[in-house]
């Protein structure tokens, strides 16, 4: 398995990173992949990365929640960092969020337009965060289209309607956390309209832990039981899902 998304490098983790990243091997996650929020988290992140190189993978990205008034001179400073020779392997974590508010709407329009521009830059897939702004995003993505994008819809969560939306958006992937195993989700019945090669499998860490760890801090271990919720999904065997997923992840992010 690959873990396409997890923030381990967080403060979270100070007390116990090499335990997490120790449980994660033990059950076979072969990847972390690390996005970034913001400038504060470069450096923790490119640290793992070092500490743990050909296992933790650093993208770049400026979260649609940390974009402020500032966000042009942030991006700036972000934007060098690609200049040369550079360890991401994708923009992100980026995007649109306008779940708790709305200030900053223009500026995470703006910013989400310029890091896509990187992307198409620079070669790199992306990260894309969406959350209350999903008729913006396909708004935004439909003026990319022909740029050649490629990516994961991250902590995919919604209808039908929805999946089919994004997955016209050919070289993307919807990214599949620990809701899919929330009694409530709706992601059960919606995937079965989805191809599982469309699907890559995330933790999110340290949030949205899936059941049966759910309230816990999430971490990379955790992927096993969102790995077979899919299985029953799709009627198929857990490794079957391991061996699907992981060919998807390695395909877009372009791991050997």
């Amino acid at each position: 398995m690959i873990d396409t998304h997890s923030h381990i490098y967080g403060a979270e983790f100070d007390e116990d990173r090499d335990l997490v990243v120790a449980r994660a091997k033990e059950i076979g996650v072969e990847a972390i992949l690390l996005p970034n929020i913001n400038v504060a988290s470069m450096q923790p992140m490119l640290e793992l990365c070092r500490q743990y190189p050909g296992y933790c993978y650093p993208m770049l990205g400026l979260h649609p929640e940390d974009v402020k008034e500032d966000y042009a001179e942030v991006l700036s400073i972000m934007k060098q960092n690609l200049l040369g020779a550079h360890p991401y392997i994708g923009v992100g974590e980026i995007g649109l969020d306008f779940y708790w508010d709305d200030t900053y709407r223009e500026q995470q329009l703006e910013a989400f337009e310029c890091q896509l521009q990187w992307a198409c830059e620079f070669h790199l897939p992306v990260v894309i965060h969406s959350r209350n702004a999903h008729r913006e995003l396909v708004e935004v993505m439909t003026r990319h289209r022909a740029e050649g994008l490629t990516g994961v819809f991250h902590c995919f969560g919604g209808t039908e309607e929805e999946a089919q939306e994004l997955l016209n958006f050919d070289g993307f992937a919807l990214g599949i956390g620990g809701v899919l195993t929330y009694k409530k989700s709706i992601l059960p019945e919606v995937l079965k309209t989805v191809p599982l090669e469309r699907i890559v499998i995330e933790t999110d860490a340290p949030y949205l832990a899936p059941v049966p760890c759910r309230g816990k801090r999430n971490e990379s271990s955790f992927l096993v039981h969102t790995a077979r919720c899919l299985a029953e999904v799709y009627g198929c065997a857990p490794e079957r899902v391991d061996e699907v997923t992981t060919k998807t992840a390695k395909r877009i992010f372009r791991l050997s």
